[in-house]
């Protein structure tokens, strides 16, 4: 009976494993003997070099069942205190619109979608994005935005990044910033400027044009509430011939005069107050505009307007020329991963509440600031300014008295000065807690009623807003705006979108290095707990016990899963999380003497974020060959480490490798460059190929990144959130992230921050936890050796009609593998855009695009993918492979077939005109399959040159509408 139990609750326990991982154990055995294979382990055997397998399990624990998962981490989440807060500085309540919680953020139409670039497929969240790119420009009053930025500080430090590079004070070394913008961006700027070797200033903001700058930055309304006029002062700025550069408040802007009106250059902020949960620091979208003249230093994203073949509009990503995996060390930024489910989230807020709903949201905000301050003042109560929008600092002999009565409360102020605090009115903030408030910085008996304060000030009017700044001007004019402010309406407009863009919930996104796979459900559901969701950043350790766990539990799994000493998880994306690693061995290598250290070796088939982020790390990039067989070329590595011996300060390598196979000289790499006193940053895009079967601290690495959204199962969101925290070495643990406001422990006092929160994107963390958690050590490895097998058997199939470019050992490949297209593209014209675009006619996103190298595929299927969906995408393949060969044959010309004319939206195959040399049908239906769930683009090719030569990023004008 125990025996039988024990099974029992071992089935239980695997359920989890058995769910994530596609393929049945039918469906292993099939693909194993189709790889002459008897075992997974002798395929592992077959793969991965012995010397670098784990001679250890894991020790993560065992899996656990959903219904445990769910349950422990509930009863963590409770330790967890959600106090109101109104503590500010960039981070406020909101009330998130249910239509967007449920239909957005808790949709997987929405969060599992991949970044944009096939935009056929990509209509909806696109036009999302137009949305959020419309509402920043008319809220800002500048010419151009991106669609979305990391965070309030890595903006600002982006704009101080762009305004070196534009700034026409050549000479100038110097940024300026404002003692009264938020800390944290301060923080995180003086770390960016210190990596490019920037002087920074920081003053009273009427000090600014007393200094040799290139760039300065205002925040508006400042840290402490207080709303100024800075017209004369980034007048003064750019009198000097630099760049003026204003941190705004999203909802503030509602009421107040445009930053651009008033001369800004840049206008940058969080959007976070516009529906977004604060979630202990994160995700949130940063929105960043500026003046048309600099478009081609903007950092991030643009979406902008283009044609299709037909004419018709269409939404793309614009000028990709600029991109940092194109531009490479060139790049205008190591940006990678942007906040787009966030952006969108805050796109739909203004979409659902409009301009009119905005402002009455925006002016109950000010009102209740302004009855607070009326009362207090009334009681003698010294306020540090006479204006604000929602924030008010008191000059109190008594704070911490205050303070501890708040907190008695359940009530949480800023006290970032000595003798005084602040208050920060929300979007949540009610009449009851503008009592509570008087009560608590009165005491008991302070008669006063907010209902007659509110009837006086209504009655007075407000100078709180002094008059020269109060807006004037119309915003979100637009009908996008203006149409769907009933649930049903917000419904139909949010479902219209979704449908026209191709997520996991449609079918496999087999996208080599990106790692599309399953987000599942229960690791989901974490995210929008309160308990997880409306805690402060900021507030007190004491509060956020369960956060302090959570992280705690995954800091120690990820140390176990990475074979490092230590882990931060403040990075926000992998990008940045090579860029904290990098600043770890730079501040390494200065502790001991040898600042000189500076060259970074990387292999030419890397990520385009490697150069670009050793580059914010100012170093030089030396290129290191690659051999006919994809593998770094050692002669060529020997020669060059030993050739900048004395100021190596690194190697960047990809493992396995950007071509997909597992190098057996890594272990002899990373000897090499210890033996020339270099460090080994391991990037951890293939990570998933590593997990529970090897480690980069166990191979040699120094540090690493992880991208949590690749490896770890938080989703792409449409092109973020993405977490990338480091893992590194015991030597380097002193130099990782640390934070002004929240120390973080284990690291140097004094080390810069890299994100504007402690633990950078902290809400999404619950998902990687409960990942690891259902997984389990066994799991884990599982779903390795199941990437593994899936990926060797789909190059084992497409291999019969299609080259591979690269394989390892015994004719292998690791997680993915690159199918060389470039021999049929000499033999028919047809190119590997002609094959991705076709392949959305089948119902699949393509796999990666010309990257590692220009012309072929390369293709991930990831474990939790089922046979059954990898035959259905070999499938197309093929059949695409046989289109080809009717063009090669002469039976197609190229200029008419139905690869040049990919996609087919059904307005062209249903249009009353039909020239083409194949069948309407065969356009849209060309296997059985895709019948049984046909996705249609809904837009035909796009013209990219078009939309780079008339450039439209803000949302098509109301005649386009009623045209």
């Amino acid at each position: 009976m125990s025996n039988a139990k024990s099974l029992e609750e071992l089935e239980q326990k695997q359920d989890f494993i058995r769910r994530h991982i596609g393929p049945s154990p039918a469906q292993v055995s099939d693909m194993l003997s189709a790889l002459e294979v008897s075992s997974v382990q002798e395929l592992i055997d077959q793969t991965v070099p012995a010397s670098i397998r784990l001679e250890q399990p894991l020790t993560v624990g065992e899996s656990r069942t959903e219904v445990e998962t769910l349950s422990y981490l509930k009863s963590v989440a409770s330790k967890n205190k959600v106090f109101k807060s109104y503590i500010g500085q960039g981070y406020h309540p909101t009330n998130v619109p249910h239509v967007i919680l449920r239909n957005v953020l808790e949709n997987p139409g929405w969060y599992t979608a991949y970044t944009p670039y096939q935009p056929e497929i990509a209509q909806g969240r696109l036009e999302s994005l137009l949305n959020f790119q419309t509402m920043t420009l008319d809220l800002t009053g500048l010419d151009l935005a991106s669609a979305s930025l990391l965070d309030e500080s890595t903006a600002a430090a982006e704009a101080m990044g762009l305004a070196k590079r534009v700034s026409k004070a050549k000479k100038a070394n110097a940024f300026f910033i404002a003692d009264d913008v938020h800390t944290q961006t301060i923080d995180v700027v003086t770390t960016r400027a210190e990596q490019f070797g920037f002087e920074i200033i920081v003053g009273k903001a009427e000090d600014a044009v007393n200094h040799d700058i290139f760039g300065a930055l205002f925040q508006y309304p400042t840290t402490s509430g207080e709303v100024v006029d800075i017209t004369d002062l980034i007048a003064g700025v750019q009198s000097k011939k630099a760049i003026a550069c204003v941190a705004a408040d999203i909802m503030s802007l509602l009421l107040l005069k445009a930053p651009g009106k008033l001369g800004a250059d840049v206008v940058l902020g969080s959007a976070q107050r516009f529906g977004v949960p604060m979630g202990y620091g994160g995700p949130h979208a940063a929105f960043f505009a500026t003046r048309d003249a600099y478009k081609r230093s903007l950092p991030g994203r643009i979406i902008g307007v283009s044609k299709d073949r037909l004419g018709n509009d269409a939404l793309r990503m614009a000028m990709q020329t600029r991109e940092q995996h194109i531009r490479r060390d060139k790049a205008n930024s190591n940006i990678c991963t942007a906040q787009v489910l966030l952006a969108n989230m805050a796109a739909f807020y203004a979409v659902y509440h409009g301009p009119q709903g905005l402002k009455t949201i925006a002016q109950r905000i000010h009102r209740f600031a302004d009855i607070l301050a009326s009362g207090l003042k009334a009681k003698g109560i010294a306020l540090k300014h006479s204006t604000w929008f929602d924030t008010l600092t008191v000059v109190s002999d008594s704070k911490n008295d205050v303070t501890a009565r708040a907190i008695a409360k359940g009530v949480n102020f800023a006290t970032n000065h000595d003798g005084e605090y602040s208050i920060s009115v929300s979007e949540t903030t009610t009449r009851a807690d503008v009592a509570e408030l008087f009560d608590i910085i009165l005491g008991e008996g302070h008669g006063l009623s907010v209902d007659a304060i509110a009837a006086d000030v209504e009655a007075n009017g407000s100078e709180s807003i002094p008059a020269s700044l109060v807006r004037d001007d119309e915003v979100l004019t637009h009908p996008n705006f203006n149409s769907y402010h009933s649930e049903t309406d917000m419904l139909r407009y949010i479902k219209r979108l979704e449908s026209k863009d191709l997520s996991l919930n449609h079918s496999m996104i087999s996208l080599g290095s990106c790692t599309m796979k399953l987000n599942a459900t229960a690791e989901m559901i974490p995210i929008t707990w309160p308990e997880f969701a409306n805690l402060h950043p900021f507030c007190p350790l004491d509060q956020a016990e369960g956060y302090q766990i959570m992280i705690g539990e995954l800091h120690d799994w990820l140390i176990n899963i990475t074979g490092y000493d230590a882990v931060s998880l403040q990075p926000n994306s992998g990008a940045q999380g090579e860029y904290a690693g990098l600043i770890a061995i730079r501040k390494y290598h200065e502790s001991r003497g040898d600042a000189h250290r500076n060259v970074c070796l990387i292999p030419s088939s890397a990520h385009g974020t490697n150069p670009a982020s050793a580059q914010m790390a100012s170093m030089k990039i030396v290129v290191v060959n690659c051999d006919k067989n994809g593998n770094v070329d050692m002669a060529d590595l020997k020669a060059k480490a030993e050739e900048v011996s004395e100021n190596l300060s690194c190697i960047m390598i990809t493992y396995p490798s950007t071509h997909g196979v597992y190098e057996e000289t890594i272990r002899e790499i990373c000897d090499i460059i210890h033996e020339h006193g270099g460090q080994v940053y391991m990037d951890g895009a293939n990570m998933n190929a590593q997990v529970g079967v090897t480690s980069p601290g166990f191979i040699g690495s120094d540090v690493s990144h992880l991208n949590l959204h690749k490896t770890f199962c938080i989703p792409h969101g449409g092109g973020g959130p993405g977490v990338g925290p480091i893992g590194v070495k015991s030597h380097l643990a002193p130099f990782m992230p640390n934070h002004s406001v929240i120390n973080v422990p284990g690291t140097n006092i004094g080390n810069g921050a890299v994100s504007a929160a402690p633990y950078g994107s902290a809400a999404i963390l619950p998902i990687s936890w409960a990942y690891i958690t259902m997984m389990g050590s066994e799991g884990l490895k599982q779903a390795t050796e199941m990437a593994i097998v899936n990926a060797n058997y789909l190059t084992h199939e497409l291999s019969k009609h299609f080259p591979i470019l690269y394989r390892g050992r015994n004719n292998r490949v690791a997680h993915e593998c690159i199918v060389d297209l470039r021999p049929l593209k000499e033999l028919s014209g047809i190119t590997e855009m002609d094959v991705a675009k076709r392949l959305q006619d089948y119902g699949f996103h393509s796999p990666t695009m010309s990257f590692p190298v220009a012309g072929t595929l390369m293709i991930e299927p990831t474990e939790s993918e089922s046979k059954g969906e990898i035959d259905r995408f070999i499938e197309a393949m093929v059949s695409i492979k046989g289109e080809i060969e009717k063009v090669i044959s002469g039976e197609w010309s190229i200029e008419n077939n139905p690869l040049v004319f990919a996609p087919h939206t059904q307005g062209d195959v249903l249009g009353n005109e039909w020239d083409r040399a194949y069948d309407r049908f065969y356009a849209a239906f060309p296997v059985p399959a895709v019948a049984k769930n046909k996705f249609w683009p809904t837009v035909t090719r796009i013209d990219d040159v078009y939309g780079d030569r008339n450039l439209v990023c803000s949302c098509p004008a109301v005649e386009t509408y009623r045209d």
